[in-house]
C-alpha cells in the first residue's frame, strides 16, 4: 500500500471540502487509511473535532508526534480494526496502488459505523487529457507501461489498478454505501483548448449512448446508475485531474 503521503494539498483541501458535505457537524472516531505523513490527518482534525486513526504499509512515514501507525498491506490483509470502529474514514490516493481495490471499499465499510462518512480519491483517469493519451498511445495518464521482471513500478509512481468514476462508484454501492458523489481537486487549464472541439461532440455521442443502452437487451443504463453514467462526463470531471468521492454507509 504505497502512499508517501499527498502529492498535492488540493487532495486535501478537497477531501475535507466532500466531508463538509455530507457532513458538516461530524466528530468521533477517524480512521486514514494510507496515512503516509499524516498531512491529511493533519487538515481534517484541524476542521473537525475527531480522534484519530492511522493505517498504512509502513510505520516509518508519519510525521505527527502521538499518531501510531497500525502496519497492513492490504493486497493480503483485512484492516486491523473491528466492525463499526469509525465515524469517518478516509483513502486518498490509495487504490489505485492495490490489487484488490474493491475488498478495500468493503473494510472501510465494515469499520464505518452506519451512516458514517467514507471519502475516497483516485488520479481521474477519464479526464480528457487522459482520454486523448489513451486513444493514441494506449495508456491513461500516470499509468504508463509496467516493467516486466520489475515490481518497483518506476515509470508509474506505484499506480497499477486504474479505476474511473463509474467503476469507483458502482463498487462503493455494492459495498453498502449511500449518498455517491463526486468532485475533483483541480481543473486542468492545458485541457480547455481541446475541450472546445469536443464539448459537443461529447455531449451528443453521450445522449445517444445513454438512450441506445436502455433500449439494448441488456439495458445497462437504468434509473439506478444513469446518473453516474452522466457523471463520467460532466465538465468537472473531463477536466479534474483527481476524482474525490464521498458517500455514506447504509
Amino acid at each position: 500500500m504505497p502512499t508517501e503521503g499527498l502529492s498535492i494539498p488540493q487532495i486535501a483541501l478537497a477531501t475535507i471540502e466532500k466531508i463538509r458535505q455530507l457532513a458538516p457537524k461530524i466528530s468521533g472516531d477517524y480512521l486514514d487509511i494510507g496515512a503516509g505523513n499524516g498531512e491529511l490527518i493533519d487538515a481534517v482534525t484541524r476542521t473537525f473535532p475527531v480522534k484519530p486513526r492511522a493505517c498504512d504499509y509502513r510505520d516509518d512515514l508519519m510525521a505527527i508526534d502521538g499518531i501510531r501507525v497500525d502496519v497492513a498491506d492490504l493486497n493480503t490483509q483485512a484492516l486491523p480494526y473491528p466492525d463499526a470502529s469509525f465515524d469517518l474514514v478516509t483513502c486518498t490516493e490509495v487504490i489505485e496502488h492495490l490489487e484488490h481495490y474493491r475488498s478495500t471499499l468493503r473494510e472501510a465499510a465494515r469499520v464505518l459505523r452506519p451512516g458514517g462518512v467514507f471519502v475516497v480519491s483516485t488520479p481521474n483517469v477519464l479526464n480528457l487529457r487522459s482520454r486523448l493519451r489513451y486513444l493514441f498511445f494506449g495508456f491513461f495518464n500516470m499509468f504508463g507501461p509496467l516493467r516486466l521482471g520489475d515490481d518497483r513500478y518506476h515509470s508509474t509512481h506505484g499506480h497499477i489498478n486504474p479505476v474511473s468514476y463509474f467503476y469507483l462508484a458502482h463498487s462503493l454501492s455494492v459495498a453498502g454505501f449511500r449518498d455517491i458523489s463526486v468532485s475533483v481537486d483541480k481543473l486542468q487549464r492545458r485541457s480547455w483548448i481541446p475541450l472546445s472541439l469536443l464539448w459537443l461532440p461529447i455531449r451528443i455521442v453521450t445522449e445517444f449512448s445513454i438512450r441506445r443502452e436502455k433500449r439494448e437487451k441488456l439495458q445497462t443504463v437504468n434509473a439506478e446508475n444513469e446518473p453516474f453514467v452522466r457523471d463520467m462526463n460532466r465538465l468537472d470531471v473531463l477536466l479534474g485531474r483527481t476524482i474525490v468521492v464521498g458517500c455514506r454507509k447504509r
